[in-house]
């Protein structure tokens, strides 16, 4: 099978960058791109971002999650702790995450270090999620191979007759995890290919350093 894709090609002129309009905080830049998005018509799910783990092979994997929340520290994302990202993440903490706003012309990319949030942070959240992702975290055992047929929605019913009129509780093997970023880049489409790039880099004292990009 071939297929010629070479001929696929958008030119992006909807906005530009001016470096010195950033803002000296990636933090708060990062916070006026993504309420843009998320006001954006053409913007469905602002907050979902793409993060990239390197397994035990020394293999990359990426794959989509959502940002449930960001603070100065970092960003904020939740999942199990047994799943192929989590058990990557155990074994090496590096981590990249993506933000792809086509509509905008624009993405984000965050090099950081994950961290488990703590039980309070992982447990506060666990209690705002509907009832049957909750039941969900319990049933997945995400990422492993299961039988063909097992049912997985009998299995939900099962346990949402045990939890009847009762809080359920969070797994121990579910929670957040913290990425504390050291670089953060922000790209712009621009015509011709010659992008705007701007990229963040965490210094020694804890200072950002801000620098422009070739595309």
């Amino acid at each position: 099978m071939k297929q010629d894709l070479s001929y696929k090609r958008k030119t992006y002129e909807k906005q530009s960058m001016n470096f010195d309009s950033l803002r000296d905080n990636p933090m708060e830049q990062f916070r006026d791109w993504f309420l843009q998005a998320e006001e954006s018509d053409g913007v469905d799910e602002a907050n979902a971002m793409s993060i990239a783990t390197v397994d035990e092979n020394g293999f990359p994997r990426t794959r989509v999650v959502l940002l449930k929340r960001y603070t100065d520290e970092g960003f904020i994302f939740y999942t199990n702790y047994n799943s192929q990202k989590g058990k990557a993440l155990e074994n090496n903490p590096n981590i990249c995450l993506s933000f792809f706003w086509p509509f905008l012309e624009r993405q984000i990319i965050i090099k950081g270090i994950a961290e488990k949030t703590s039980d309070n942070n992982s447990d506060g959240y666990f209690e705002t999620r509907p009832r049957s992702s909750q039941l969900g975290a319990w049933i997945s055992a995400q990422s492993s191979v299961i039988e063909e047929h097992q049912d997985l929605a009998a299995e939900e019913l099962e346990l949402e007759k045990k939890y009847e009129g009762k809080e359920i509780p969070r797994p121990a093997h579910w929670g957040g995890y913290l990425v504390r970023p050291l670089e953060i880049e922000f790209w712009q489409g621009r015509p011709s290919r010659l992008h705007d790039r701007v990229r963040y880099v965490l210094q020694e004292d804890y200072d950002w350093k801000k620098e422009r990009l070739a595309p």
